[in-house]
């Protein structure tokens, strides 16, 4: 719906050169949603298995991303609940 264009379009704004963030991929970021509408976040068990399920290069990509998000944020690229969660499970190798 339009919830999700204006996520898309927001940070694509936000990641500047390097296209859209890796947030906005759909495939890797639904592990982590309840469905399809990616409001609900799984519990946080789930969440750790999503992750170690993500490459290296991934985490990488969803870390730096979240933290662009930090610096620039904005009702329209924020995921502040799994980037939380990423912080207190991914940050740490």
């Amino acid at each position: 719906g339009a919830m999700a264009l204006s996520m898309v379009a927001g940070s694509a704004l936000a990641a500047g050169e390097t296209g859209t963030s890796a947030l906005d991929d759909p495939a890797k970021m639904q592990p982590f949603y309840t469905d399809s509408t990616m409001k609900t976040m799984v519990s946080n068990d789930d969440f750790v298995k999503a992750w170690k399920a993500l490459s290296p290069e991934d985490q990488m990509a969803m870390m730096s991303a979240c933290d662009d998000e930090a610096k620039n944020a904005n009702p329209t690229n924020s995921h502040p609940e799994f980037c939380s969660s990423v912080k207190a499970n991914g940050g740490s190798k």
